[in-house]
């Protein structure tokens, strides 16, 4: 008789396990599967800027940021969501005679940060999750060569080129440099 007193309570005690199982772990104690979080951006204002505008004069030039205090820059940066830098849209080093050879890589502009997969240094390679792979122009890489590669979590926004067909501008969030790479696949 006692048997059947003990297998209700098994019962309720057995089909609650599931509530208990979902209450928040302690920070500590999170799931290793979990992407990392992003940190803010720190370039830009704190923000990720709109996608570049595309020029519509042919031969519109690389425009340098000039500050107040009279000081130049002139390499590929967002500052106050304006993109300085930006090759010239003759420039023949991005003139591709098959343009998106390898596909269009369609996960493009502000809504979408990447982190870095992995990266080979050597060929200016990098892959993002999923197995998309890009390869950084060779004349671009300095600017990008000692980028946090892989150990900063969703600091990449990448955006289709509106000026050069086949090219990608890939942006770093946390220094505002971009850098020109070709979409390999994935």
């Amino acid at each position: 008789m006692r048997h059947h007193l003990y297998l209700p309570l098994a019962v309720a005690l057995f089909a609650s396990a599931p509530a208990f199982a979902q209450h928040e772990r302690p920070q500590h104690e999170q799931p290793q599967h979990e992407e990392p979080r992003a940190e803010p951006p720190r370039a830009n204002g704190g923000h990720i800027p709109a996608p570049p505008v595309r020029r519509t004069d042919p031969h519109a030039t690389r425009e340098v940021e000039r500050t107040p205090d009279g000081r130049t820059n002139e390499h590929p940066h967002v500052n106050n969501d304006h993109w300085y830098g930006h090759a010239e849209v003759n420039d023949r080093r991005l003139h591709l005679d098959h343009p998106f050879e390898h596909g269009h890589f369609a996960h493009v502009g502000p809504s979408y940060r990447y982190s870095i997969a992995r990266v080979d240094l050597n060929a200016h390679r990098f892959w993002l999750p999923g197995g998309f792979y890009f390869e950084i122009a060779a004349w671009d890489w300095p600017e990008a060569a000692d980028w946090c590669w892989t150990t900063c979590p969703g600091d990449f926004v990448v955006y289709e080129d509106p000026d050069h067909p086949g090219w990608y501008l890939v942006y770093n969030t946390q220094t505002g440099v971009y850098v020109h790479a070709q979409y390999l696949g994935g």
